[in-house]
């Protein structure tokens, strides 16, 4: 045991290898995500797992999954903002309001971010 060689180079697929206990394992490392994943990116991670189950383990395997997801948050909220801003300003949602009737400009926003939030998570997460 003492001649045998704690970590091992293979010229053929470029790969080290460490040894652990009686086995050769290959070192390997996943690739560092520095974006969030955010809500949006959550979300899907969650329906994957339930309910795309060979995407998921494929993402994960192969090191992508964190890419993806905070590829998607962005991308979400990106739509998620523009789509908001578009109904706000077709449905008179304006400052104008907000100064004469600051209840119903709440009101009036939360129910465009609801409906712009289902819209979203139908468009980019829950498919």
């Amino acid at each position: 045991m003492s001649n045998q060689r704690k970590i091992l180079h293979d010229d053929r697929n470029g790969l080290d290898y460490v040894l652990v206990g009686d086995y050769y394992l290959p070192v390997l490392s996943l690739p560092e995500e520095t974006r969030p994943i955010g809500y949006w990116g959550m979300l899907r991670k969650e329906y994957m797992k339930n309910y795309k189950s060979g995407m998921y383990s494929y993402l994960l395997l192969t090191g992508k999954l964190d890419s993806y997801l905070a590829d998607l948050n962005e991308q979400a909220q990106e739509r998620f903002e523009l789509i908001e801003a578009q109904m706000r300003s077709a449905e008179g949602v304006t400052e104008d309001l907000k100064v004469r009737d600051s209840m119903e400009w709440v009101r009036q926003c939360n129910n465009v971010r609801n409906r712009v939030q289902e819209i979203v998570l139908s468009e980019l997460v829950y498919v």
